[in-house]
């Protein structure tokens, strides 16, 4: 629950504040009193800071929960404490330049720094809502692009880098002998050989078999795409129907679809 870490910390907090007390009628020192009264300042503090209603704050995420029991629409309801995220993060923004031009640079620079966490992971987190609920029960078939580029075996890295790489800017690029994709070849590989080999070493000498980690099948649940991706650090997959090629999907695919339905939106 949200509202386990704000409790977590006021309980800290009035906790360390007894400690404090009874320890005065047992000879605590009073440095060490003061030591302790600090860190129970601190605990009040960060729960009072974390309770305000600004996502992805504790407090924010309380309000949406409670946004989301009241119209039973959790995107509406992200949506909302998002927006309120986003103008506390641009208060501390503007509050901190206040400060920095005031003189207090240490002050202004950390809340310069709090406000653009918040009001960046605030967008970021709506944006995420709306991508997962877009590509919840979808299939892959229908993000992904069809008749990729894709690259003989038989080129030398050379010319892989200055007629594919240079040209099209991709990270990664299927490998397709015959209409049939054995592998794929990525720009992680081609820059781990030096340059002098290059004109030696063929795309085959350094590609990827097809694997479960750079391959999904164009039934799969799209959703399960940005799970993949995350956890393999990959930008690009390929989709296949058994050893054939029929396209690729990418992040960049799914932000520049996550893009326009955010606009149509609004």
């Amino acid at each position: 629950m949200a509202i386990a870490g704000p409790l977590s910390s006021i309980f800290l907090g009035l906790g360390l504040f007894l400690v404090s007390f009874l320890g005065s009628g047992l000879g605590m020192s009073k440095a060490l009193k003061g030591v302790i009264e600090y860190l129970a300042w601190i605990n009040l503090i960060l729960a009072g800071f974390n309770l305000i209603p600004a996502f992805p704050l504790d407090g924010g995420r309380v309000l949406r929960s409670v946004l989301w029991g009241w119209k039973e629409n959790i995107q509406w309801a992200t949506n909302i404490s998002s927006k309120i995220g986003s103008a506390f993060g641009f208060g501390l923004i503007l509050f901190g330049v206040i400060e920095i031009i005031a003189g207090n640079f240490i002050g202004g620079a950390w809340m310069f720094l709090i406000g653009l966490f918040i009001r960046s992971s605030s967008q970021m987190s709506y944006k995420q809502m709306v991508l997962r609920n877009s590509l919840h029960g979808e299939k892959v078939s229908k993000y992904m692009v069809p008749n990729p580029v894709v690259v003989s075996p038989g080129i030398n890295l050379e010319e892989l880098i200055e007629e594919y790489i240079y040209r099209y800017h991709y990270k990664m690029y299927p490998v397709v002998e015959q209409g049939k994709l054995i592998g794929c070849v990525e720009l992680k590989n081609v820059k781990d050989i030096p340059k002098e080999e290059r004109t030696l070493k063929k795309v085959r000498d350094i590609m990827e078999e097809c694997s479960d980690s750079n391959t999904i099948g164009p039934e799969e649940n799209a959703e399960d795409v940005l799970s993949l991706m995350q956890k393999k650090n990959r930008s690009r997959l390929m989709v296949v129907e058994g050893d054939r090629l029929i396209g690729v999907i990418s992040i960049k695919d799914l932000m520049d679809f996550l893009s326009i339905k955010i606009d149509l939106d609004r």
